[in-house]
């Protein structure tokens, strides 16, 4: 972590020095790699039982967080309601929506918020957050829906109690110190405007790939109902990938998604050594297997065709509803032969048959030997 911060911060002094446009793209393009890096520390912090590495939250917040305006508490607390076996892919999950069934130009556009959340964050942490302890009213809204890092729209945010109030008032202070810090260095002329503009471009930068990761990490194949343990399995992704590429797109472990929700506790510079090794002994046809994607983009590929698939059974299934309905109109007149006769398919039906044989072998052959009980919690080789 503090390689990857010191790394993007140099960088990204240096495309604010820089003499052309050239040098600056290159210096911007290094800078938001290697901090898109520093960032995504923030998921080890969450996985991290309270105390296990002293300082590292608070050195993290100080050189990443805050300087970007996502101080942990954004995804420290929330993301366990994403590995609970109770809520995985359900509308109290903050990380999962059933994106497999969107447009898929609806999926393209979800990109687009990404361009201007940077100022908007730096709203949320320099004026929302002060404003909504001056005044009480407006906090339900800024502690529910603004102040979480989600997938889920519908998610609202628990109020925190005890040690995380405390957690909670002393990031929201530090992120309006840094953020009226940077404004007041603006208007007495000590930050050049183009520094803020650089600042939007990295996070724009860091945004984006985010969320393309987050997109090829899960199948989002899931409507809305609980699922098992071989189910969320089975929804989770592993990119093998290309060497290089992929984990600069996917750093920290988290191109080994499938894995990590088998062992969410297990550390990101393990996941590499313990996929490889189960890939080498798990049987050929261990549910495993089925977790693997090519690369991201691969990833993406086959959540977009997935998406034209369901649009496309969505529309069969408006067609069929309409013609049982004339059908009735008509006094059943319409043979049996049309495409009204045959039954309409309910979206549960839509996984593929292989999909759910491999759902079957999972419950039959589930690795560690976790239980079959659907309140299954992978072990914590942390705690």
């Amino acid at each position: 972590m503090l390689a990857s911060a010191t790394v993007g911060w140099v960088a990204f002094a240096a495309a604010g020095l820089a003499p052309n446009a050239l040098l600056m793209g290159v210096a911007a393009a290094v800078a938001t790699l290697a901090l898109y890096r520093a960032v995504l520390f923030i998921h080890e912090i969450a996985h991290l039982k309270p105390g296990a590495v002293p300082g590292f939250e608070a050195a993290w917040n100080l050189l990443v967080g805050l300087p970007l305006m996502v101080p942990s508490l954004m995804y420290v607390g929330s993301h366990r309601d994403h590995h609970d076996i109770n809520l995985f892919g359900t509308e109290a999950d903050p990380e999962y929506e059933p994106i497999a069934r969107w447009n898929p130009l609806r999926i393209v556009a979800s990109v687009a918020p990404m361009f201007v959340l940077p100022p908007l964050l730096a709203l949320r942490w320099g004026v929302l957050g002060p404003l909504s302890r001056l005044f009480p009213p407006l906090r339900p809204l800024v502690v529910g829906h603004l102040s979480t890092l989600v997938i889920n729209a519908r998610y609202r945010r628990k109020a925190p109690v005890k040690r995380d109030a405390w957690r909670w008032a002393l990031e929201e202070a530090a992120g309006a110190i840094y953020f009226w810090a940077a404004v007041a260095g603006v208007a007495i002329g000590w930050v050049p405007l183009r520094w803020l503009g650089l600042w939007c471009a990295v996070g724009v930068g860091i945004l984006v790939l985010n969320h393309l990761r987050t997109l090829a990490a899960h199948r989002y194949d899931n409507p809305g109902g609980r699922l098992d343990w071989a189910g969320q399995l089975l929804d989770s992704v592993n990119l093998p990938g290309i060497p290089v590429l992929t984990p600069l797109a996917a750093p920290v472990g988290l191109r080994y998604h499938g894995l990590h929700h088998m062992l969410p506790g297990l550390p990101y510079h393990a996941l590499g050594a313990v996929h490889r090794t189960l890939r080498a002994e798990l049987r050929s046809d261990s549910p495993y297997h089925a977790t693997e994607m090519g690369s991201v983009f691969g990833a993406l590929g086959a959540l977009l065709r997935r998406a034209s698939r369901s649009e496309a059974e969505d529309a069969a299934s408006v067609i069929r509803a309409r013609l049982a309905r004339l059908a009735a109109a008509s006094g059943g007149k319409l043979s049996a032969a049309d495409p009204a006769a045959a039954p309409e398919r309910s979206p549960a039906s839509r996984r593929s048959a292989d999909d759910a044989a491999v759902a079957r072998s999972a419950r039959s052959a589930r690795p560690y030997g976790a239980p079959a009980s659907t309140g299954h919690t992978a072990p914590n080789p942390r705690t």
